[in-house]
């Protein structure tokens, strides 16, 4: 009798591990939780649990399996890294510090810990992803963590000798090309910056980062036609992101483009809620370009009521004004009243020449 009941619970055991190996997790469950020897399935149960989102359930099982099983280092590993999961981090960590007093040589016990630590905003974190890399040169987690602090950090040479030491053994790695790339930029090497934003393009990865770096780096290269068409990819993420609005506006601008830099400009302004006598100067010396003085001075009137010490936007008011009016003396007076109001400012010296210039040309067309 016992042979026949021994056999069924084999019986019982395999479609549980068929069941769980074919995805249906629940079944699996319900034929674990007949097996006649519980510690020995209390792990299969939690991790089926954790495929269905019940992670109460895989805690609990995990728990008894552990009481069970009390010298098997890799039950606890994986309860401690669900415990990080479910923000049961005070457990986690206590968790983590056991293991790693277990084994201090392992990696992983220092990246998981490092990995709390960092979600509780501990600064310490860092120095468990340092302990992972020194532990395990290859790890490309603990080499991105390292990698950004040292970013951050602007400590470039660092960065550049991680970054190379994991794209060795994965060339592919995004997170450090991503880094790479970003490096390259804070050293303002941005034709380097660009083959290695490129080769994340080339990899698929597309983001409003991204895009926007490289718009930024082929402006500051000089080439204006790529830095439009990445921006423009970079607005598609957020079509009303006005920064990026502004940008595309200063680069259309710089193409001499101006019916576009305008354009962009007002649907900028449209939008912008905050103190814009920037912009607002921005668009004004747009339309001058244009020759719509009658515009700009609106334009620029607006940016004045912003910001009433602006004193670009006043400047540019004045020669909005000096291309629109006709009359001397009336040109005469704005460059004036500009050059009182603003005695300090490092346009005051181009004004005073302008006003020179008006001057003469009113001595010369009295009659």
């Amino acid at each position: 009798m016992s042979f026949f009941k021994t056999e069924a619970q084999t019986s019982v055991l395999m479609l549980a591990d068929s069941l769980y190996a074919n995805g249906y997790y629940s079944k699996a469950i319900a034929q674990y939780e007949v097996y006649n020897k519980p510690s020995e399935v209390y792990e299969k149960i939690a991790k089926a649990s954790i495929a269905i989102g019940n992670y109460n359930q895989a805690l609990l099982n995990y728990q008894k399996s552990i009481k069970a099983h009390p010298n098997n280092t890799l039950l606890k590993y994986e309860y401690a890294k669900l415990l990080s999961r479910t923000n049961n981090l005070q457990t986690a960590a206590s968790q983590f510090n056991k293991l790693i007093i277990i084994d201090s040589l392992n990696p992983n016990y220092h990246f998981e810990y490092g990995l709390i630590l960092e979600k509780q905003n501990d600064s310490t974190a860092i120095e468990e992803f340092i302990n992972t890399f020194l532990l395990d040169s290859l790890h490309q987690k603990a080499i991105y963590k390292v990698a950004k602090y040292k970013l951050q950090k602007r400590e470039f040479d660092e960065v550049e000798k991680l970054v190379n030491t994991g794209l060795k053994s994965n060339q592919f790695n995004v997170e450090l090309i991503n880094i790479k790339a970003q490096n390259y930029f804070w050293k303002q090497d941005y034709h380097e910056a660009i083959v290695w934003f490129e080769k994340l393009v080339a990899l698929g990865e597309s983001s409003k980062f991204i895009h926007e770096q490289l718009s930024l780096c082929y402006d500051k290269t000089y080439q204006l036609s790529k830095a439009i068409e990445e921006g423009l990819i970079a607005l598609k993420f957020e079509p009303n992101n006005t920064n990026n609005l502004f940008v595309l506006g200063r680069l259309y601008e710089k193409n001499k483009e101006f019916d576009k830099a305008e354009s962009y400009y007002t649907k900028a302004l449209e939008i912008e809620d905050a103190p814009l006598d920037a912009q607002y100067t921005q668009l004004g010396r747009v339309l001058n370009y244009q020759k719509k003085y009658a515009e700009a001075i609106q334009v620029l009137n607006k940016a004045r009521q912003e910001n009433p010490k602006n004193d670009t936007a006043a400047f540019y008011l004045l020669q909005s004004k000096n291309a629109y009016y006709e009359d001397f003396d009336t040109k005469i007076n704005l460059y004036q009243k500009f050059i009182k109001e603003f005695p300090d400012s490092v346009l005051k010296t181009v004004a005073a020449a302008q006003l020179s210039q008006l001057k003469q040309e009113k001595f010369m067309n009295t009659d």
